[in-house]
C-alpha cells in the first residue's frame, strides 16, 4: 500500500468509528499528569522530535522535528501523499489503530512524551480532539451528538451546560437551539461539521486537530468554518492540515511545509513562508512551479 492509499483508507476508517473522536478516560491515572503547561503565547504545546512513521515498508514520515505554539494556528501543507495527515495523527496517536504503523521518535504535549508507555492514548484523546475531512454526525439527536464523548465514559457534567456551550463555541447554537432532539444528520453539511467541532470540543481539550474540515464544504460554509478556527484559537492551539494554500495564508499564524518523502522542508510564520521562503522547493510548491 503506498501513502497515499494509506491515508485514504485511514480517513474512511476514522469517520466510521467513533473510536476515532475525542473520548474521555475517567482514569486520572493517565500518564499525562507529569507535563509543564506552557504559560508564555509563542512557547510550544506540542513538539515532535525526529518523528518517523512507516506504513509496512512504506516511509511516510522522515525525521520530523517541529513545535506548535499555544493558541495559535498551525496549518501544514503540501501535496497529496506527502504525510500532513499522518503528522497530525501522530499528536493524539491515531497511528495506534493502524496495524500496518509503526512511529519512532518523541512527541511532546505540554513537557511529557506522548508515546511513553505509562500514557493512555484514551485519554490523551481527551486532551487532543480531532475533526475529520468529512462530516460524521452519528445518527444521534444533536444534543446526544455533543454529548457522546463524555457519556461513552460515564462522565458526569452538567450535560445541558455542555451542549449549550459547546455549541455556541461552535457558532451553532442560534442556528440549532430549538431543534436539539432532531438528528444530527438533517443539519446541512456545514452545520454537520460544525457539530462535530462541538462533539469535539465538548471535553474542553487542550489542542484541535483538524484535518481538511472545509474540503468537502461548499464557499459559504467554508467561510463559516475558517471564521470559527479564528475564534477557537482564542481558547485552543488548532493545527490544521489543508490544500488550499489560500486557506492556510487567511487562518493560519504558523505554517508547515511537507513535500514528497515525508519530509519537512520549512516552518515558520506564514507570512514569511508565503512572501519570502527560505527554500526553493518551497517557493516552488507555493507559486504551482510543482505539486
Amino acid at each position: 500500500m503506498n501513502n497515499n492509499e494509506s491515508e485514504t483508507t485511514v480517513a474512511s476508517d476514522e469517520s466510521k468509528d467513533p473510536t476515532g473522536e475525542t473520548l474521555v478516560d475517567t482514569d486520572v491515572s493517565s500518564g499525562l499528569e507529569g507535563g509543564d503547561r506552557s504559560t508564555r503565547p509563542d512557547d510550544p504545546i506540542v513538539r515532535a522530535e525526529g518523528i518517523s512513521v512507516w506504513y509496512d515498508d512504506d516511509q511516510a514520515l522522515d525525521d520530523i522535528t517541529l513545535a506548535i505554539p499555544e493558541h495559535k494556528v498551525t496549518a501544514m501543507i503540501g501535496p497529496s501523499g506527502c504525510g500532513k495527515s499522518t503528522f497530525l495523527r501522530c499528536i493524539n496517536r491515531m497511528n495506534d489503530l493502524i496495524d500496518a504503523a509503526r512511529v519512532e521518535g518523541d512527541l511532546y504535549l505540554g513537557g511529557k512524551n506522548v508515546y511513553d508507555a505509562d500514557v493512555d492514548p484514551v485519554a490523551l484523546r481527551r486532551r487532543v480532539g480531532m475533526v475529520f475531512q468529512k462530516p460524521n454526525p452519528f445518527p444521534k439527536s444533536i444534543r446526544e451528538n455533543v454529548l457522546y464523548g463524555l457519556k461513552v465514559q460515564g462522565i458526569q457534567a452538567d450535560y445541558d451546560q455542555v451542549v449549550e456551550e459547546s455549541l455556541k463555541r461552535a457558532a451553532l447554537w442560534d442556528e440549532v437551539k430549538d431543534r436539539l432532539d432532531e438528528s444530527g444528520l438533517e443539519l446541512s453539511g456545514g452545520q454537520q461539521q460544525r457539530l462535530c467541532i462541538a462533539r469535539a470540543i465538548a471535553p474542553d481539550p487542550e489542542v484541535l486537530l483538524m484535518d481538511e474540515p472545509a474540503s468537502a464544504l461548499d464557499p459559504i460554509a467554508t467561510s463559516q468554518i475558517e471564521d470559527l478556527i479564528d475564534d477557537l484559537a482564542e481558547e485552543y492551539t488548532v493545527a490544521i492540515v489543508t490544500h488550499n494554500m489560500q486557506q492556510a495564508a487567511r487562518i493560519s499564524d504558523k505554517t508547515a511545509v511537507f513535500l514528497t518523502g515525508g519530509e519537512l522542508v520549512e516552518f515558520d510564520d506564514t507570512q514569511k513562508i508565503f512572501e519570502n521562503p527560505e527554500n526553493d522547493r518551497v517557493e516552488d510548491y507555493i507559486t504551482g512551479k510543482f505539486g
